[in-house]
C-alpha cells in the first residue's frame, strides 16, 4: 500500500486554514467561539499558521459535560479556535486519503451516505428474503472511550508517511483517554479504526450483506448457524486486532420475526417502520403543534419538519392520517 507524504504544508497553508473557518462555521455563526474569533479573524489565522509551521501546536484544554439523551455520555468540547478550525483543515487534506480506505458498507459520518444511505441500502437488500432470513447484529462496549492509542496511530501510519502530520495527529489523538466524543476529528478516528476490520469481513470472511454505522453493525444470511459462527470469530478478531469487546446484547434472529432495529427504523422484508422512540417523539411534537391556533400550512410543516423526513423513507401513511390535523394534511404530503 503506498503511503503518501508532503501533506503536512497542504494542511498549514493560510489558503487551508481559511477554507476550514469557512467550513467549520457552518451552522454556527452566532457561537461565542465564532464570534469570538471574528473580532480577529485574520491574525487568528496567521497566528495559527505560526504555530504549526514553528510545531509549537498543543491541543486546547477540553471542556467536559455529560449528556443523559438518548443514553448517558461524556461529551468533550474544545473550542472554535484554534482547534475545530485546525480539525477541519486536517480533514480538507485527509479525508479523500482516508476515503479511499474506507469499503462501501460503512455509513456513519461520511459524505453522500449517512442515516439515509444505509437505510436504502438494507431495505434493498432485503427484497432478496430468501437469503437474508437472518441478521446477526452486533455493537461494541463503550467503543469510543475504548480506542487504543497505539493501536490507532499505526492504522494512520498505513497510509500517511509525512512526518510532521503525524506528528499533529499523534498530538491530538494523545491529548485525551480513547477518542473523545465531540471531537470534531474523533468521527474520522473511529470509522479509521473499524476500516480494516472492514475489508476482513469483506474480502477474508467473503460477508456480501454487512452494513456497519459507527460500531453498530448488521450481518444479513440465510443460515442462522453460520452467523452464530461468525459471531466467534469478530468476537476473537476484535479482542485480538483492536483490544474491543462485544455488548453481551447481540442478536441472531429471524427478521421476519421481530424485524431488524438500525439506524431509526424497524426494517422487515416487505416494508419499514420508524424506530419506537422516534415514532413517540413525533407524536408528542404534534400533540403540541395540534394545539396552536391559526397556524399558517407552512409553519406547522416546519414545527415537523425534522421528524417527516423519518416518514419519507417509511411506511408512515397511516401513521400522518391518524395524527395530523385534517386541514395540513395535504400540505404535509
Amino acid at each position: 500500500m503506498k503511503r503518501i507524504n508532503n501533506l503536512y504544508n497542504k494542511i498549514i497553508s493560510i489558503e487551508n486554514l481559511n477554507l476550514a473557518d469557512k467550513k467549520a462555521r457552518k451552522g454556527k455563526l452566532h457561537s461565542y467561539g465564532v464570534i469570538h474569533h471574528d473580532l480577529n479573524r485574520e491574525s487568528n489565522i496567521i497566528a495559527l499558521h505560526e504555530l504549526l509551521k514553528n510545531e509549537t501546536f498543543k491541543t486546547s484544554k477540553y471542556y467536559i459535560f455529560k449528556i443523559y439523551e438518548p443514553k448517558e455520555r461524556e461529551i468533550y468540547r474544545l473550542p472554535y479556535f484554534p482547534d475545530r478550525i485546525l480539525h477541519h483543515a486536517i480533514m480538507n487534506i485527509l479525508e479523500p486519503i482516508w476515503m479511499s480506505i474506507f469499503t462501501k458498507d460503512t455509513y456513519s459520518c461520511i459524505k453522500k451516505r449517512g442515516i439515509h444511505g444505509c437505510m436504502k441500502a438494507v431495505k434493498f437488500a432485503l427484497k432478496d428474503v430468501e437469503n437474508k432470513k437472518y441478521c446477526l447484529k452486533i455493537d461494541i462496549k463503550k467503543f469510543y472511550p475504548s480506542i487504543d492509542h497505539d493501536i490507532l496511530k499505526l492504522i494512520i501510519r498505513k497510509k500517511i508517511k509525512c512526518k510532521d502530520t503525524l506528528l499533529l495527529l499523534d498530538n491530538i489523538i494523545d491529548s485525551a483517554p480513547g477518542v473523545p466524543i465531540g471531537n470534531y476529528l474523533s468521527q474520522y478516528f473511529a470509522n479509521l479504526y473499524l476500516a480494516y476490520f472492514d475489508h476482513w469481513i469483506k474480502e477474508i470472511k467473503k460477508i456480501k450483506y454487512y452494513f456497519r454505522y459507527a460500531d453498530d453493525m448488521v450481518f444479513l444470511h440465510s443460515d442462522k448457524d453460520f452467523l452464530h459462527k461468525l459471531l466467534l470469530d469478530i468476537d476473537k478478531y476484535l479482542k485480538e486486532e483492536l483490544k474491543l469487546t462485544l455488548k453481551n446484547n447481540y442478536q441472531v434472529f429471524p427478521i421476519s420475526a421481530r424485524g431488524l432495529d438500525f439506524v431509526g427504523f424497524k426494517f422487515y422484508h416487505t416494508y419499514t417502520l420508524i424506530r419506537k422512540k422516534i415514532k413517540q417523539n413525533f407524536c408528542k411534537r404534534v400533540i403540541l403543534i395540534n394545539k396552536l391556533n391559526d397556524i399558517s400550512d407552512k409553519d406547522y410543516k416546519q414545527n415537523i419538519c425534522s421528524w417527516l423526513g423519518w416518514t419519507k423513507y417509511s411506511n408512515s401513511r397511516h401513521l400522518l392520517k391518524t395524527i395530523i390535523k385534517p386541514k395540513y394534511y395535504g400540505s404535509i404530503l
